[in-house]
């Protein structure tokens, strides 16, 4: 059966989400919390952001001797070096790794699935065997829109050897997880821009007009009227996606409509964090600074005496 997994299948179903038509294919970088950062209030933004939002809520059923005991602990993980300091670096790493989790826990997920010989890799033949083995085998010739397969497998391979840093044809966790998820990282961009022109390029030119442009995103249905919307997209693209003004959109303006420059959040939040514990101005933050100000990284009963007691206690 085919996985779900499918890097292809992924891409092709994200399209068919309830989402507004208009940002679909936009890549954003989601913020490190749902509750505003307003340190007067609460530190909630911080815990998630530090935590996770599932571990953050763990923390707030901890009593306080409980949180600052495996905080102390977390601090020990977060300082590679070990030379007893978090650095901005440090801290930063530690955030978008918190942040990430979601990703490496989808990939955990599958990963024997794919890692047939149990190496700890997974090479592009386990990858296609385990996806498309059977799909394009030559016994079943006859096979419904076995073309879509094999088109399907030829993206798959050509992402593949671009998240294959070394060109080995075989995929550390950490380039399989670019494989799938290959928004996340910068050496894939050029991939993501390439799959989004070829998904609403339909002339085959290469680059992107206005009617592919909003064709991708609203097909009428009979005597159906256009919606404001789309008038408003026909705007944006000829005001802001075709930035120089020839009609189409090509590789360079299409990466800046889907993978927009943004802030980065984790980054923000470690200088915050830093500043708002480093003591003696140092630029960096020992473990007894940390522990200082332990209730601005995690929550415990103490201070989080309203949140539901009764969430799941998940160890880090």
């Amino acid at each position: 059966m085919l996985l779900t997994s499918l890097a292809s299948l992924c891409l092709l179903a994200a399209v068919a989400f309830a989402v507004p038509a208009q940002e679909k294919r936009v890549h954003h970088h989601a913020d490190l919390s749902d509750h505003a950062h307003d340190d007067a209030h609460g530190f909630q933004y911080d815990h998630e952001a530090f935590l996770g939002k599932e571990d953050a809520k763990t923390f707030d059923q901890l009593t306080p001797e409980e949180s600052k005991e495996k905080l102390g602990k977390i601090v020990d993980r977060i300082d590679l070096d070990k030379d007893g300091f978090v650095t901005h670096s440090e801290l930063h790493y530690w955030i978008k790794h918190r942040q990430r989790r979601y990703i490496e826990e989808n990939v955990n997920k599958h990963w024997n699935d794919y890692d047939q010989n149990q190496d700890g890799k997974i090479s592009w033949e386990e990858y296609k065997n385990t996806t498309y083995g059977f799909y394009l085998n030559e016994e079943f010739d006859d096979i419904e829109d076995k073309a879509t397969y094999k088109s399907m497998q030829n993206r798959d391979e050509r992402r593949f050897k671009n998240a294959d840093k070394d060109r080995d044809g075989i995929a550390t966790r950490e380039e399989f997880t670019a494989f799938l998820h290959p928004e996340e990282f910068d050496y894939m961009k050029d991939v993501v821009v390439q799959e989004t022109i070829e998904d609403i390029d339909k002339d085959g030119d290469g680059k992107i007009n206005l009617n592919e442009y909003i064709g991708d995103m609203f097909t009428p249905e009979n005597g159906e009227s256009e919606p404001e919307w789309v008038q408003t997209e026909k705007k944006h693209f000829s005001e802001f996606r075709d930035v120089n003004k020839d009609g189409f959109m090509d590789g360079n303006e299409v990466a800046q409509w889907v993978l927009p420059g943004e802030v980065d959040h984790a980054d923000n939040e470690a200088k915050h964090l830093i500043h708002e514990t480093d003591t003696n101005k140092d630029e960096k933050m020992s473990k007894k600074e940390i522990l200082a100000n332990w209730n601005m990284f995690v929550g415990s009963q103490a201070t989080n005496y309203g949140e539901d007691l009764t969430k799941r206690h998940d160890e880090l």
